[in-house]
């Protein structure tokens, strides 16, 4: 059922504590981590607790849960002090797009400069 953490989903397992993560920043409703394989000096991962395919998913059934991610995002920025020398905000959906881990979440990229198109 959409919004309940699944057995088999790796960022869930993160949420419960079963997975080991370097948590950055946590809410009442998402969890912020290092990503494992950064790409950027900043490369963080914000998380809602509940789980939701994608972030088009997450945003159409809990919209509040999806501002939250947002906001979180931004305070990740500002923790890591690249919000003056600019940073993005991610949010891959599908295989086609780069998401591995269908599960919602945007990465924080920062602390280097970020061309565009990103590729």
């Amino acid at each position: 059922m959409a919004g309940e953490p699944q057995s088999d989903c790796l960022f869930c397992k993160i949420v419960s504590g079963e997975i080991p993560a370097t948590i950055v920043r946590e809410s009442e409703t998402t969890v912020a981590f290092r990503d494992i394989n950064p790409q950027a000096p900043t490369h963080v991962l914000v998380i809602p607790k509940v789980h939701y395919p994608d972030a088009a998913t997450l945003a159409a059934a809990e919209p509040q849960i999806a501002a939250d991610v947002l906001r979180e995002a931004g305070a990740v920025a500002a923790d890591e002090k690249v919000v003056d020398s600019g940073y993005r905000i991610i949010l891959n959906t599908g295989s086609g797009a780069g998401q591995t881990v269908f599960h919602a979440h945007a990465h924080v990229l920062g602390g280097r400069g970020l061309q565009w198109p990103p590729g």
